[in-house]
């Protein structure tokens, strides 16, 4: 599920709208959103507003348009050779007061539970997408901003204005009247197609009637709380909580491939119109612009620079992990023939049945044994732990903090007595309320003036409850997010506070922190029964580890796979049939059947094509430097606080303002290399070096 913070031109670039259209691929796009939101330095209350009445949500957008072309209106009367630092500071607030209103309306429409407000979110966002498109095309901005003497002015700046300055470009800008216009109209669509695809996932959640025998092998507690109704029939959503663990559990192969299916056609037909639009209007944009297609617009403000760069990085690590994934493939077919003789295929929805049978027979892991030692509020306690002792940071508990629902929880974030920023946990399921789990900026810091906030959107257990260990991992990534917004949230402008630096780089940090998930030094801390506290058994752990290691190959091609349908989607001419690439895609790159087949249509609930449109890639070129980051905690130990807090000073305090190739540099002392990876994906050793505890 997360996307960098860009200016509200950047954004309009970089995914043919503007930020307030971020609403569909929460994870990323949200973060999109957030880069210019913002928090007063004594005051933090972001929050507020979501706590109020529809029509004062109204009100404060309507007050931050008029900041905002207030701000716009006097940046054009200074003259930027004698008033540059004004002309800067001008363009800073109006941005400011937009992306403040879009970060607000983005979570409202996905979390709120009153209807009323979410449309009121959404006429918030439709608004403030006009003014950014407005904005991005207005010629007298962009002059003003050209004509500023930047030759004193510090790196972190001069980086800021190169990238807006190419984005206002890239928004057609210093085109003639009439494509400005064009391009105008093509983003107030796409902006409406993203909304529409996103709300059409969000509000088809799905669900099947099954009778208690079909639930033989889930956890008792999982059947307990999907007691049968009058009729006698168990109601299993499609909603993540339901869906995972009884695909991971449920003996009844029929009843895995019914809710498989159902899963699966999530959103048909509604978005099967809107996506092909999406993609012809993205296209449109992309030619008119001067770009061969929407995946080359997309990807030259990426690490990769180019499309052939992202396909390449794709067809790479199909090489790298072809092999192992055949091995996996023939594992679980091995394992099925014993349950079905005879058995030719592992279907999709054998595949974590199978992978979970093979754990806990291969490696003597059950995944259920590891279940009783995670439950959610210990494991909740136990991430701010790790990371409050890595990073030498407090959560103190906001009791008074207005929210949205009685489940949202409100932390300050303190280091050393000084407040860093705010963070809302929203980790329950609910109706209406956002499927998967991210994490949302609600308010981007800057230096001196507002203290950045973030939230965390998940659908977990509650307390007293128990969790996966799939789950956990999850709740590490997404607090990596978390960590990262509140960290780079205080630079010297908006536009490179926060997690704004390239898209394709976002995800590193918290592919990186979801590997503290499996430390045994890390699991040990938090990880004790629910009923007698006994800590989980060492030999569990190691089960546990080597658990994981299976399944290696087969994750990695599923996110060739989707990546190369985000790619390819974006690169080929507009009017094909987007089930049949798919399948074609399927066929070349995942070793299960091809899902077209079976008539289902999973593309349609593929939120991430609104998001990161042609650069889903990002989860594995961020994984790619997260495993090389990771070397360094091999080395020095996982809880290593010398370690971690170079890794915040270098790759989480700076933001936006310097390319990530140079962050990474800064904190590996070289560039990135793709060998730790490829250990990673034979099986090397995950750690070099001794398990140092926190200083």
């Amino acid at each position: 599920m997360k996307i960098p913070a860009l200016t509200v031109v950047a954004a309009l670039a970089a995914t043919g709208c503007s930020n307030g259209s971020i609403t569909q691929n929460r994870e990323a796009m949200a973060r999109v959103a957030a880069n210019a939101a913002k928090p007063q330095v004594a005051a933090t209350k972001g929050s507020e507003p979501l706590a109020g009445t529809p029509d004062a949500f109204k009100a404060l957008c309507k007050a931050d348009l008029e900041r905002a072309q207030a701000q716009v209106a006097a940046l054009k009367k200074l003259d930027p050779k004698t008033n540059s630092q004004g002309v800067l500071k001008a363009y800073d607030e109006a941005q400011t007061a937009l992306i403040n209103a879009a970060n607000r309306s983005s979570l409202t429409h996905e979390v709120h539970p009153d209807a009323a407000m979410r449309d009121a979110s959404r006429e918030c966002e439709q608004q403030v997408d006009a003014a950014n498109v407005a904005l991005s095309q207005d010629r007298g901005v962009y002059d003003a901003l050209s004509l500023v003497d930047l030759s004193k002015a510090d790196a972190p700046t001069q980086y800021w204005m190169s990238r807006t300055l190419l984005d206002f470009r890239r928004a057609g800008v210093d085109r003639d009247e009439a494509t400005r216009a064009k391009v105008k109209t093509l983003n107030e669509e796409i902006l409406k197609l993203g909304q529409q695809f996103g709300q059409n996932i969000a509000e088809d959640t799905r669900s099947v009637a099954f009778t208690p025998k079909d639930l033989d092998g889930l956890p008792e507690d999982y059947k307990k709380a999907h007691a049968p109704g009058a009729d006698g029939k168990v109601v299993i959503t499609s909603n993540y909580p339901d869906y995972f663990p009884f695909m991971t559990y449920a003996k009844n192969a029929k009843a895995r491939e019914k809710l498989w299916r159902t899963y699966r056609q999530r959103a048909f037909p509604k978005n099967q119109a809107v996506l092909a639009q999406l993609i012809e209007k993205r296209d449109a944009l992309a030619k008119l612009l001067g770009y061969d297609n929407y995946a080359a617009f997309t990807t030259e403000t990426r690490m990769t620079r180019t499309q052939q760069a992202a396909a390449d990085f794709i067809d790479q690590l199909a090489q790298a992990t072809e092999a192992r994934a055949k091995k996996e493939m023939a594992d679980l077919l091995a394992r099925k023939k014993k349950d079905v003789k005879g058995a030719t295929a592992v279907e999709p929805w054998d595949q974590d049945y199978y992978e979970d049978r093979l754990r806990a027979e291969k490696f003597g892991f059950d995944s259920q044994a590891v279940r009783p030692y995670l439950e959610y509020a210990r494991v909740k306690d136990g991430v701010m732990g790790i990371t409050s002792s890595l990073w030498g940071v407090a959560f103190q508990p906001v009791k008074d903090a207005k929210t949205w629902h009685a489940d949202v929880e409100a932390y300050d974030v303190v280091d050393n007595g000084k407040p860093l920023g705010r963070i809302y946990l929203d980790m329950h399921p609910r109706d209406d309320k956002y499927k998967h789990a991210a994490q949302f900026d609600l308010v981007t810091g800057e230096e001196g003036k507002r203290l950045p906030e973030g939230v965390l959107v998940c659908n977990f257990p509650r307390p007293g409850d128990l969790m996966t260990h799939d789950e956990v991992e999850t709740f590490f990534h997404e607090f990596g997010h978390l960590m990262h917004a509140i960290f780079s949230g205080h630079q010297k402008w908006t536009p490179i506070s926060g997690i704004s630096t390239e898209r394709d780089f976002v995800e590193t940090p918290s592919m990186l922190l979801q590997q503290w998930a499996e430390q045994p030094e890390v699991l040990k801390s938090f990880a004790k029964h629910h009923e007698s506290n006994e800590p989980i058994p060492a030999e569990l752990v190691e089960k546990l580890r080597a658990s994981k290691e299976f399944g290696l190959g087969l994750y990695a091609r599923r996110q060739l796979f989707l990546s190369a349908v985000s790619l390819q989607y974006y690169s080929r001419a507009p009017g094909f049939d987007t089930s049949a690439v798919l399948s074609e895609l399927q066929k070349k790159l995942s070793p299960f059947r091809h899902e077209f087949r079976d008539g289902t249509h999973f593309e349609l609930a593929f939120g991430h094509l609104d998001g990161y449109s042609a650069a889903y890639y990002t989860y594995l070129w961020s994984s790619v430097i997260a495993k090389d980051l990771e070397s360094k905690f091999q080395e020095a130990g996982y809880l290593d606080r010398d370690t971690a807090m170079h890794y915040r000073k270098t790759v989480l305090e700076p933001g936006g303002s310097k390319p990530a190739a140079e962050l990474v540099k800064d904190f590996l002392g070289r560039p990135y290399a793709f060998e730790a990876y490829r250990a990673y994906l034979d099986g090397a050793p995950k750690t070099t070096g001794t398990a140092k505890e926190t200083k």
